[in-house]
């Protein structure tokens, strides 16, 4: 068997990414678009030793899990990777999907994975949509999604996974564009202006944003864009985002306000949050609502828990939990995200949820070290990026010894490695739950229930001052390092008063105040306890006391 063959067999498995498996003759094929149950004729396009990839030619009988695909572009898009199978095949396949990486990644024998909760409706469930912003060939201006492994865009304006009203803003944009010769950017050359069109809408508030990310400072025009958007229905916020980058970044760092407010609303439950052109937010809010659930039910709250929340972002899944725990304390590397969380408690009026910048596995045991038992989680709630925990995150965690861990994974391939991790460190996988959070697609979002084994110690975590952070202390701690130290740790500005006042609590001789008021009696306005805990953390780390 070689290149070029053309071979008939019937694909009897489907691959993680969506392709058919068929085999022939000792050899396994892989074949994009042809479903398990289909008898197909192939042309092997590259061979392996045992293996190789085939294009479909023909079907010669069809699966009966074949549908017929709504969208016309399915296949050239390659967005929806597995719109052609039937829905309740794609859940079965999603359940298997994690399941066998629990077993062949993870190495869990019989892992308890549940089936997988599905949507009423896979269709229309996005509220987040990027269009790219270029021309075809013959140099017409389009916008839609790039074709499977290229960059070649294919004008898709309204997508079925998308909102219904993308299309009429973006046939208004592109049409504005036009009128007024408004550019598109050129990947080859770099030149040229409007990169991408990113529309958010909020499910449950009707508000829309539209965002358009520029090569440049100033979006031409901007006035004529917004007399054809501000109108209609829920349009809340019109941004512009500058990226000046030649990579495949969609968004830059900066973002300005045209018209409305720089954010939308939306809520997940009862919890409303603040949504931003660069938040990020789950894209499907339904199913949202149903995995955080899943995770609230896993995490097995009395109100008497204290719970700490990993990969917190803009504070979704904690605010989340913070309904039902004693306190909820978030980590985020991101600085922008935690004053997003923040916001967020406050404008939900959530007082038992704490935010925190920084590596989770140095803010949360020198956190414990600081404030003893009483900060131990007896849950810890981790949704990492696709590329799963940390090796010394999961360390962390299993020196820590919390009673649960509930794990939620946007891809079962690293969930499972970070898993067979922890369950060779003290801890018993109980059940596994994937959500449906993107129909159509090879995705799954998944949630797991971890418990403590009852024979693993609880290890007492102490932590000498240079192990509190990944800052090297210095000579001398003057006010602008422990101000340094301070903002990048925790997020929060303090000021020179307040580092004042905690010295002179701590007992230590702050000599006599130049610049203090001439006033007889000033007014002194005190340190919140907060603060006063972050300036403490931040003497102890310089070894001031």
């Amino acid at each position: 068997m070689k290149k070029d063959d053309i071979v008939t067999l019937t694909i009897d498995d489907i691959g993680t990414n969506g392709e058919g498996i068929g085999r022939t003759e000792g050899i396994t094929l892989f074949i994009k678009d042809a479903l398990p149950g289909d008898m197909v004729r192939a042309k092997i396009m590259k061979m392996k030793k045992t293996y190789g990839y085939a294009r479909l030619m023909e079907i010669l009988k069809e699966s009966t899990m074949r549908t017929t695909p709504p969208c016309p572009e399915h296949k050239r898009c390659g967005g929806c990777q597995i719109q052609a199978l039937s829905y309740g095949s794609q859940l079965k396949f999603k359940e298997n999907k994690v399941r066998n990486n629990l077993k062949h990644i993870g190495g869990f024998e019989n892992p308890k994975v549940l089936p997988t909760l599905g949507m009423q409706e896979p269709y229309r469930y996005r509220n987040k949509a990027q269009f790219p912003v270029g021309y075809d060939k013959e140099g017409n201006l389009v916008a839609g999604f790039f074709a499977s492994r290229t960059h070649n865009i294919i004008p898709v304006q309204d997508c079925l996974l998308g909102k219904e009203g993308n299309g009429r803003i973006l046939s208004l944009i592109l049409d504005t564009m036009k009128s007024y010769g408004v550019s598109a950017y050129d990947e080859k050359t770099g030149k040229g202006c409007v990169r991408h069109i990113l529309i958010r809408y909020g499910e449950k508030t009707g508000e829309w944003m539209v965002c358009f990310v520029i090569n440049g400072k100033k979006l031409p025009h901007a006035e004529s864009f917004i007399e054809v958007l501000k109108d209609l229905p829920g349009m809340t916020s019109i941004t512009v985002n500058i990226n000046e980058s030649r990579g495949n970044v969609i968004l830059g760092e900066e973002t300005y306000t045209l018209y409305g407010k720089g954010y939308i609303t939306d809520y997940i439950g009862t919890i409303s949050f603040q949504i931003s052109p660069q938040s990020f937010y789950q894209v499907n809010p339904a199913q949202t609502e149903v995995l955080y659930n899943k995770a609230l039910e896993y995490a097995n709250l009395t109100g008497e828990e204290t719970v700490w929340d990993l990969y917190c972002g803009i504070g979704t899944i904690s605010l989340f939990l913070a309904q039902k725990a004693k306190k909820v304390y978030g980590v985020e590397i991101v600085p922008q995200a935690i004053a997003d969380a923040k916001e967020n408690a406050l404008r939900n009026h959530i007082s038992n949820a704490e935010f925190f910048v920084g590596k989770a596995e140095e803010v949360y045991p020198a956190y414990c070290a600081a404030h003893g038992e009483e900060a131990r989680a007896e849950v810890i709630v981790v949704d990492p990026p696709r590329k799963g925990c940390e090796e010394s995150l999961l360390a962390m965690m299993c020196e820590m010894a919390p009673q649960r861990i509930v794990y939620v994974s946007c891809d079962s391939a690293t969930l499972a490695r970070d898993l067979k991790y922890l369950c060779s460190h003290g801890y018993d996988l109980v059940e596994v739950q994937p959500v449906d959070q993107f129909g159509h697609t090879v995705h799954v979002e998944t949630v797991v229930k971890l418990s403590l084994k009852k024979d693993t110690p609880k290890i007492e975590v102490t932590m000498e001052p240079e192990e509190e952070s990944n800052y090297t202390p210095q000579e001398k701690a003057t006010y602008p390092k422990i101000k340094e130290y301070v903002k990048n740790k925790y997020g929060v500005n303090v000021h020179t008063s307040y580092i004042t006042q905690v010295k002179r609590m701590c007992g230590l001789d702050m000599g006599e105040n130049y610049n203090k008021s001439k006033k007889e009696k000033p007014e002194v306005k005190q340190c919140p306890q907060e603060k006063v805990e972050y300036i403490k953390d931040a003497l102890r780390h310089f070894g001031v006391i």
